[in-house]
């Protein structure tokens, strides 16, 4: 999952580049090696893993809702395009680090422009980990009382306690992730774990992590459309859209089509493709590392989540048409809460996110450590402080959000671009040397800037007129 953060054993490295003066921008100088102090050691197979592992979200859970307000050729096309626009960013960041011998996302931030830079991009870095971390305890309030209801053969949640989702994450955060989070290192152990769930469990699964949309497809060949719930009703119409005119076009699929939900395809789209901070680290522990071979890894990786997203999108719309949710796997609780796939499933995704959680506030706290104390010492007090605060906001952030469509659009409007788009452009064009810099990079960058508040603005708008379809667990 998102936020994997590489620590320990480059610090020299870094240490090094921030003591460099700035490149000259009418330099010819070339580096041949840009990680002269470290061979890397990873074979090209792993790298893939480890980049893929990387890409790979909750923002999947998104898709099949981004497809419903889109439709398929539309979303295809922006699917395609974010692809691309991924790998090229990466092919920019390749080509900045090659030329400084740079292995952190923060630290060519801070060669492009001092300290200030270095800051923006950890703060940057840490609001988007913080939206994944809110988007992994959401899906533990959607799912967690549904796997309990299914023990307790519930077909329906009857308010006890126990299936209050905001309790459960309450103690959820209490029980499982402050003592990880609380730990001086979080040890190999746990990211290990990590790996295992998302390479051996979750693949066989409907996840956020899954490696195969086998599920989602199997699933559509078993679920009647018009959609028929527990007590035998049709639901196609529940919620959302009336047949027009009386017909029931429910189960045709849309090619093209627009509503006011449409606003958040793009930052559902761009969430789902982040991996950008961690190119970096991979980069320098690959063996034989050159940009064309890692620029190659980032190709087949960006290409596998591409068809993965591609049809897990497909399937859980061809599945739902309209009536699918922002978190697709809570749509199937509409059509049996005791389906034992779906609840082998929603087990699955539970562990894999709950181990997430304290994984992706390691790198949090470092960089706010980083900001707020730069040079003090191991602090235990302060340690766990941070610890306790960031729980606690991301605890409040899930309880007050309405639905896992908000994250998914306010962090995939906001950091997700800056992290893929806006960033690595910038540093490009700040530390490669102009006569080597190709004459539409400036334009192609600055379209960037336009388009991060247009993307804002429509999903402020569509908060203000309180219109929403987003279902997805309240």
């Amino acid at each position: 999952m998102n936020g994997h953060n590489r620590e320990d054993g480059f610090d020299e490295l870094d240490a090094l580049a921030e003591q460099e003066e700035f490149l000259p921008h009418k330099t010819g100088i070339k580096k041949e090696n840009p990680f002269t102090d470290f061979e890397g050691k990873t074979s090209f197979g792993m790298s893939i893993f480890n980049l893929s592992n990387a890409i790979m979200g909750s923002g999947i859970l998104g898709l099949a809702f981004a497809m419903s307000n889109t439709g398929i050729i539309l979303f295809l096309i922006l699917l395609l395009s974010i692809a691309i626009l991924s790998a090229y960013s990466i092919h920019l960041l390749l080509k900045s680090a090659g030329v400084v011998g740079i292995r952190a996302y923060e630290q060519l931030g801070n060669r492009a422009f001092g300290a200030p830079g270095k800051m923006l991009a950890a703060i940057i870095i840490t609001i988007h980990n913080i939206g994944a971390m809110s988007s992994y305890l959401f899906i533990v309030k959607s799912e967690l009382p549904l796997v309990i209801q299914s023990f307790l053969g519930k077909y329906e949640n009857t308010g006890e306690w126990f299936l209050n989702g905001n309790y459960l994450i309450m103690i959820v955060s209490v029980l499982i992730i402050l003592p990880l989070a609380m730990m001086k290192q979080l040890g190999m152990f746990s990211i290990l774990l990590s790996h295992f769930l998302s390479f051996f469990l979750i693949p066989h699964t409907l996840s956020c992590n899954s490696m195969s949309p086998l599920p989602v497809i199997y699933k559509k060949f078993n679920i009647p459309c018009p959609l028929v719930d527990v007590n035998h009703n049709m639901t196609h119409t529940a919620h959302y859209h009336t047949a027009t005119n009386g017909t029931d076009d429910f189960c045709k699929a849309k090619l093209f089509t627009t509503n006011s939900q449409t606003a958040y395809t793009i930052p559902i789209l761009a969430f789902a493709f982040v991996c950008h901070p961690e190119v970096l680290p991979i980069y320098t522990e690959l063996r034989d590392a050159t940009k064309k071979r890692m620029q190659a890894v980032a190709n087949i990786s960006i290409l596998a989540m591409f068809v993965m997203y591609l049809l897990t999108a497909l399937f859980g719309y061809l599945t739902f048409y309209d009536a699918v949710e922002s978190e697709l796997l809570h749509t199937y609780s509409r059509v049996d809460p005791l389906d034992v796939l779906v609840l082998c499933v929603r087990l699955a995704v539970l562990v894999a996110v709950t181990l997430t959680v304290p994984v992706v506030l390691f790198p949090i706290r470092r960089a706010l450590l980083q900001i707020l104390f730069p040079a003090k010492p191991f602090n235990w007090l302060v340690h766990i402080t941070i610890a306790c605060c960031l729980i606690f906001v991301v605890n409040l952030l899930v309880i007050f959000v309405p639905s896992i469509r908000d994250i998914f659009g306010l962090i995939g409007a906001t950091s997700a671009p800056s992290l893929i788009f806006i960033l690595p452009g910038t540093f490009y064009v700040r530390i490669v040397p102009e006569d080597k810099e190709p004459f539409l990079s400036r334009p192609k960058i600055q379209l960037s800037f336009y388009f991060l508040p247009l993307l804002l603005s429509f999903i402020i708008i569509d908060w203000v007129t309180g219109e929403s379809r987003s279902g997805g667990g309240h």
